[in-house]
């Protein structure tokens, strides 16, 4: 056969390659009866170019370290991903594909993180996928500025995107691009699926700015492919970005949503099945004559190359990790310690004791424990947006993350609060770090939803939300949180923590590292709270008796946060009266719940129905632990702009008024 001919037979085979894709979205949505077919249709060719020629993987081990990473940020067109996962041989056989978006398949509408083999991050939500693979590059700069050494490049990886119009309308994307160009991430490559095309029509009714020039003003390195099926331009494009390493890159490929539908390049191809006849034109159009849910011989035999080479990377790797065990055996063993998220089991002496009789805000209390586990957990890093020196989060003695050197631990994430959580979920998706991130509790509105996806992936990402509650005094109602608290015990797979001083706070620093299959939001005072004489160790339960009185009680005060130390005070009033009052310190709704019965029954009898729950915030959910019979002093109105001290007492947060309703529930 002449070169001619092989080029020939490998064009087709190539362009067979690609049609397969566009046939098995067709297939998948007809299927379901919804979904996304347009997106993988147009945007296959760019795909088959990034997972054949250019990504590092291996479908036999979807773990491995040294992987590229693979960011699908326009999630609704999740059959383009599961296509692609099938046909490179990973655990998705095609039965999951004929069960895409029902029950109990591993192929849901939008890539879930570890539900399907292959997923490395939950996206739908638009503009998420890109931001976190922000998060993603900046591990694999940090990591290897930490462990590789001349001649032994154990962490160099890559951090694929395709991203769409959505993506990049969403104000994340802005935030954590912003971000990425600053740091200089050269390993981020962005292939930008420019259909102009979204849910409502042409993109051009709300979105008509330059994207190149918005990215390059971002500080990126920009290209353009102008036709979506041309390969070798996309080769090239791609090619040219992997040698730009100073700058992210991203790629505008001008693509035509749903190819070869008869509706192609229209908004009726982007969020629903084509239908039995256009379905069947487009397949015909595309020449993939062949039946639903099946890939030709050669096609799959090719995409199957996937496995041989994967195997022989990741082998090649590991000869090479064992050549750096012996020239570097202590850094060799930090690397797998904290790629295997190992936690030290003596980290609890690490913690600082606070001497009682003294008195700190738990975010300056904080920020000593953050220092004293630093040095036990090298994989420990993280920042604030713009809040550093009032969130309380630096790593003294140790450089902030900038783009001449990844090696620190401090991060500077700018006002940017979204983006910020968004890029911690990518540096605790890729594995080998543990981040914190923070800003006023108030703001945690702004990141919210990459924190929802926190939980969803089960990712522990530790947030530190200072000035939790109207005691942070003169800024006032705008910063000050009323609803937050209760919003984000609210979302599932959250654990909340409330600390009532210095040694609580440590305790819940513990119980947030020791948890790993969540996230946990630290919730901290900005005013002085005095020490008080408890173990950390109490914070892991919830909920514990802090101050009891002989017998049975005949009240019970919770409290969280500040307001503990108002119910220790109402205790001894209501001593003076003759009354006997249980304080109770519940730092945790979710970690109480998480305990036995027996536990719960303990802290909080069935038999005492006189129950008062003090805290600063918004009184919803309160109910399920004083019942009906109990009383509130909470707080369901905005707050003021006074000293933090007289804001507790106008607003009833003070003992006597914490009397006065045991007295009335006793009455």
């Amino acid at each position: 056969m002449s070169q001619i001919d092989q080029t020939i037979d490998r064009q087709t085979l190539e362009a067979r390659a690609v049609n397969t894709i566009r046939a098995l979205a067709i297939d998948g949505t007809q299927a379901a009866g919804s979904g996304h077919p347009g997106m993988p249709m147009g945007s296959a060719a760019m795909a088959y170019v990034l997972w054949t020629r250019f990504l590092k993987h291996n479908p036999q081990n979807p773990q491995w370290h040294n992987r590229d990473r693979y960011v699908q940020s326009a999630g609704h067109g999740s059959m383009l991903i599961y296509s692609l996962l099938h046909l490179s041989g990973y655990d998705l056989p095609m039965a999951e594909l004929q069960g895409y978006r029902r029950w109990g398949s591993k192929t849901p509408g939008h890539p879930e993180y570890g539900l399907t083999p292959g997923i490395e991050i939950t996206t739908g939500p638009l503009g998420q996928g890109i931001s976190s693979a922000v998060g993603m590059a900046l591990a694999e700069a940090h990591l290897s500025a930490n462990y590789n050494r001349p001649g032994h490049d154990i962490v160099d990886h890559y951090s694929y995107v395709i991203a769409s119009d959505g993506d990049l309308m969403e104000g994340v994307s802005g935030e954590a691009s912003s971000l990425a160009g600053h740091l200089g991430l050269g390993k981020l490559i962005v292939l930008y699926d420019d259909n102009k095309i979204s849910i409502d029509g042409k993109t051009d009714i709300t979105f008509s700015e330059d994207v190149l020039k918005r990215y390059e003003a971002y500080g990126w390195h920009t290209q353009r492919v102008e036709d979506g099926n041309d390969l070798t331009a996309i080769e090239a494009a791609i090619t040219t970005a992997k040698n730009e390493t100073a700058k992210p890159s991203i790629i505008a490929v001008r693509t035509i949503i749903g190819y070869g539908a008869p509706n192609q390049g229209s908004s009726a191809v982007h969020g629903a099945p084509l239908g039995e006849e256009k379905a069947a034109l487009a397949k015909e159009n595309l020449g993939a004559l062949w039946p639903a849910f099946t890939v030709p011989e050669d096609v799959l035999a090719h995409y199957r190359q996937a496995l041989k080479d994967g195997e022989a990377a990741e082998q090649d790797w590991r000869l090479r990790f064992e050549r750096y065990k012996e020239s570097f055996p202590e850094l060799a063993a930090q690397y797998e310690r904290v790629m295997a998220g190992e936690i030290p089991g003596e980290l609890a002496k690490a913690l600082p004791v606070f001497e009682v009789g003294k008195s700190t805000a738990t975010r300056n209390s904080s920020q000593q424990i953050i220092n004293a586990l630093a040095a036990e957990l090298p994989q420990l890093l993280g920042g604030s947006a713009d809040l550093a020196e009032s969130n309380k989060t630096t790593i003294k003695g140790v450089p902030f993350i900038n783009h001449h050197d990844y090696a620190g631990r401090n991060i500077h994430f700018g006002v940017r609060e979204h983006g910020m959580a968004a890029v911690a979920n990518g540096l605790s998706l890729h594995g080998g770090l543990r981040p914190y991130v923070a800003t006023f509790l108030i703001f945690s509105d702004y990141l919210r939803p990459s924190l929802r996806l926190a939980a969803l992936m089960h990712q522990p990402v530790i947030y530190v939300f200072t000035h939790d509650s109207i005691g942070l005094g003169g800024d006032g109602p705008t910063h000050q949180p009323i609803e937050q608290l209760m919003a984000l015990r609210a979302i599932p797979n959250v654990t909340v923590i409330r600390p009532a001083d210095a040694n609580e706070s440590a305790g819940a620093w513990l119980a947030a590292l020791e948890h790993k299959s969540g996230p946990t939001v630290l919730a901290l005072s900005r005013q002085n709270l005095p020490h008080l004489d408890v173990a950390a160790s109490n914070v892991k339960k919830g909920a514990y008796v802090l101050a009891d009185s002989p017998g049975t009680p005949e009240v019970i005060l919770i409290g969280t946060g500040s307001e503990v130390h108002v119910c220790l005070a109402a205790k001894q009033l209501l001593a003076e009266e003759g009354i006997a009052a249980r304080v109770i310190s519940m730092p945790s709704f979710e970690l109480f719940d998480a305990q036995g019965e027996d536990y719960r029954e303990a802290i909080l009898p069935a038999s005492v129905r006189a129950r008062v729950a003090v805290e600063a915030g918004a009184s919803l959910s309160w109910q399920k632990y004083v019942g009906l019979d109990g009383g509130l002093i909470t707080l369901d109105r905005f707050g003021a702009s006074a000293d933090g001290a007289e804001l507790m007492e106008k607003f009833g947060f003070t003992a006597q008024n914490v009397v006065e309703t045991a007295k009335k529930l006793l009455a």
